[in-house]
């Protein structure tokens, strides 16, 4: 299903966003910026000097209050996915964003993917020269509880020579890798996909942990993402045998005059301790 969500978040995010542009900026002289505070938690950036070809390792931590919950990389129509933008002057480019495994939640006829917890997000960036590097970046994520409040601070880095040792922040940074779900496996994968021509299912069939397997267990999460703001995540009829799962998904509306052929999708999927992520390509 796409995931949705009530008309009070809406409301507010649009009425508070003009305000999320004032917040100033956060800097620092280290390999940590300072905090950027907001009501519903706090976030900063973490990066490491650029290694010999110009690649830096670096992350945004977020640290939602309790209660709070901030969203995953594709929340559907409903909240605000993370967002980094690299000032052009800072010569740094960011090439990917990666996602710890997030969280479902549901609440009535609201269903949330998201972290309730401090979350630490990679950053791959790429600087072009060479020399001291100062990272201007502005993060932009939704935080919310009974509302949504747009959260966007302005965070500035300048890192120090590659030879100095920084154990605190490599700390970070491997935690944050170890939360990512893993690519498939031989007993954890996606084996086949196929949409039938009215695209209202997407079929799967999976070869899960041999943790997850047998009769009786409880079906994995699944989180299919596909155009640019929409997940889906209702199964139907999912049924294990042994470590073998099929399942349809259930797939809303999709854009309209929507070409499926040629693109590509991910899916996601959280079987007990283990999450695995991988691309569906459609011919």
């Amino acid at each position: 299903m796409m995931i949705i969500s009530s008309g009070p978040r809406r409301l507010l995010m649009a009425v508070v966003s003009a305000v999320a542009a004032l917040v100033p900026f956060y800097s620092a002289h280290a390999e940590m910026s300072a905090w950027a505070d907001n009501e519903g938690g706090r976030m900063r950036l973490v990066a490491l000097a650029p290694d010999a070809g110009g690649k830096i390792r670096a992350a945004l931590q977020i640290e939602p209050k309790p209660g709070w919950i901030t969203y995953w990389k594709e929340p559907g129509n409903s909240g605000i996915p993370p967002q980094v933008t690299i000032a052009a002057e800072s010569g740094v480019t960011l090439d990917a964003i990666a996602y710890p495994v997030p969280k479902h939640f549901f609440n009535g006829a609201i269903e949330d993917i998201a972290y309730d917890a401090p979350v630490t997000l990679p950053l791959s960036l790429t600087a072009a020269g060479k020399g001291p590097v100062t990272i201007d970046a502005a993060a932009f994520i939704g935080i919310c509880k009974d509302i949504c409040i747009p959260f966007q601070a302005n965070l500035q880095l300048k890192l120090g020579p590659a030879i100095q040792s920084h154990p605190q922040e490599e700390a970070i940074l491997q935690a944050a890798n170890a939360r990512l779900p893993k690519p498939p496996s031989q007993d954890f994968d996606v084996t086949a996909h196929a949409m039938p021509p009215d695209r209202k299912t997407l079929s799967l069939d999976l070869v899960l942990p041999g943790g997850g397997a047998g009769e009786g267990k409880a079906a994995p999460d699944i989180i299919v993402t596909g155009p640019s703001g929409y997940a889906f995540t209702k199964q139907i009829g999912g049924k294990r045998d042994g470590a073998i799962f099929k399942v349809d998904i259930a797939i809303g509306k999709l854009p309209k005059d929507y070409d499926i052929s040629g693109k590509q999708w991910s899916v996601l999927v959280i079987d007990g301790e283990r999450a695995m992520e991988t691309t569906l390509a459609f011919e």
